[in-house]
């Protein structure tokens, strides 16, 4: 059974004017919770309920894998590292690394969480002073490459962060670019293709020295940080440690799915209390009840549920990456549609995190959706910002307690605003974001 959906045409016209995510929204609320477009060979069905999700990634996993959908993102930024490797390596390198991601496994980092974001609370009291606008993106984006680079390889050097960050960004627009086909090879010397190597360059020397630099003392010196315990992880049946370029690889992944995503996370929850005022009363009440006025511990977290709550619901409502793709490896149905194999399955926090069926007032941004009573009664699957079932963000816990302090000890002493005026426009150019950025001044408490 083939499933309704847009024609190529109709779909390239209406991607091209109104952008992949605006339009993907139309065709759900015209076609209902399956549809699909035919490009070229391929089939590309989008799955919008939490039945899918459910289906693709847990009941009817086996059916699904990362394949050629991922080819871009292999090929020219993360290798084989766990967000793209399948099969075999997949299972062997997740059962490696899952220790370190655990709920108790992540608290070690709890404190450099803390002592990271209590200097950029000096550098926001200066912003506040002053009354300058600034780019929030490019604030959360400064302060979560910060902390992964120093959970990961322990540097402390700004000139390094930046210098790291801006090279892993510059991979990522061009592994993006690479994605749409549009892209010469990279042996034409054009403008675009030597920024990219030389970042890329930049970022596999700079892996590979402080590997070698740690090769050549002995382990009872190496910092306690995730490079070093990959470093001394073995495979429990082999005995083997990860090679080299594994090593490298799990690098880049780690420091791109460890930064970008939560400094959109974080970007947003500042758009969330901006324009809702009663929420961010209600937060401002809980921290200054709990903690007076001093600085949060990490044991003080427990006690600010609200705080996470609102963590949730940003990523309810603006889930970092809007939409994953599972690969068909056999034909299979979902919802009694024919999935034929090769097919890429796109499935969709963004929309599943609207369905009506399961939100009320799905626009609304509501942090009491996330009692316990009222998430224990929801479809396990209506929420998937991490993704669902074995494949799920293995950082997902980082993710959460790194939002977690950040919203903490931000929103404590400062309430940024919008700059008057300010409409936002959510655009879809590989994880969500906002057209033209999101311009805020920082006010002081």
């Amino acid at each position: 059974m083939r499933t309704p959906g847009p024609r190529l045409l109709q779909f390239i016209h209406g991607v091209r004017k109104r952008g992949f995510l605006d339009f993907i929204g139309t065709q759900w609320r015209e076609h209902g919770d399956v549809f699909q477009v035919r490009i070229g060979r391929r089939t590309l069905l989008f799955a919008m309920h939490p039945d899918a999700v459910e289906h693709v990634s847990v009941s009817h996993r086996q059916n699904y894998d990362k394949r050629a959908s991922y080819d871009s993102v292999r090929k020219y930024l993360i290798g084989d590292g766990l967000v793209t490797s399948s099969g075999e390596l997949w299972r062997r390198q997740r059962k490696l690394m899952a220790p370190f991601f655990t709920p108790k496994g992540v608290q070690t980092y709890a404190d450099l969480f803390i002592r990271d974001c209590a200097r950029l609370v000096e550098r926001w009291q200066e912003l506040a002073a002053a009354g300058t606008e600034v780019e929030i993106a490019e604030e959360m984006t400064l302060i979560t490459a910060s902390i992964i680079l120093k959970a990961m390889f322990s540097t402390e050097t700004m000139e390094s962060i930046h210098q790291m960050k801006d090279a892993v960004g510059t991979m990522i627009a061009f592994a993006d670019t690479a994605m749409t086909g549009f892209y010469l090879p990279l042996w034409v010397p054009t403008t675009k293709n030597r920024r990219y190597l030389a970042a890329r360059e930049m970022v596999h020397r700079s892996i590979a020295a402080v590997i070698a630099q740690r090769r050549a003392t002995d382990e009872s010196t190496w910092p306690d940080d995730l490079l070093s315990r990959l470093m001394k992880a073995r495979d429990e049946e082999t005995g083997q440690p990860m090679s080299e370029v594994l090593l490298r690889d799990e690098s880049i992944t780690t420091f791109f799915a460890g930064h970008e995503t939560t400094a959109r996370t974080m970007t947003f929850a500042w758009y969330a209390l901006a324009t809702n005022p009663k929420v961010t009363e209600r937060l401002h009440e809980e921290l200054d009840r709990v903690l007076g006025g001093r600085a949060p511990t990490a044991d003080d977290l427990r006690r600010l549920p609200y705080a996470l709550q609102v963590v949730k619901e940003v990523l309810r409502l603006y889930p970092a990456a809007p939409f994953y793709v599972r690969d068909a490896v056999a034909a299979d149905k979902i919802a009694g549609f024919d999935v034929p194999a090769g097919a890429a399955v796109m499935l969709s926090p963004y929309y599943t995190h609207r369905h009506p069926q399961f939100w009320d007032d799905p626009e609304v941004f509501d942090p009491d959706r996330w009692t316990r009573e009222r998430e224990s009664a929801r479809h396990g699957h209506a929420y998937h910002p991490f993704a669902a079932g074995p494949r799920i963000c293995i950082g997902n816990n980082f993710s959460l307690l790194e939002s977690h302090v950040l919203l903490v000890m931000l929103a404590q002493r400062f309430t940024p605003r919008l700059r008057p005026g300010y409409e936002p426009r959510w655009v879809m150019q590989g994880t969500l974001g906002l057209a033209g950025g999101l311009p805020m001044t920082i006010a002081a408490r």
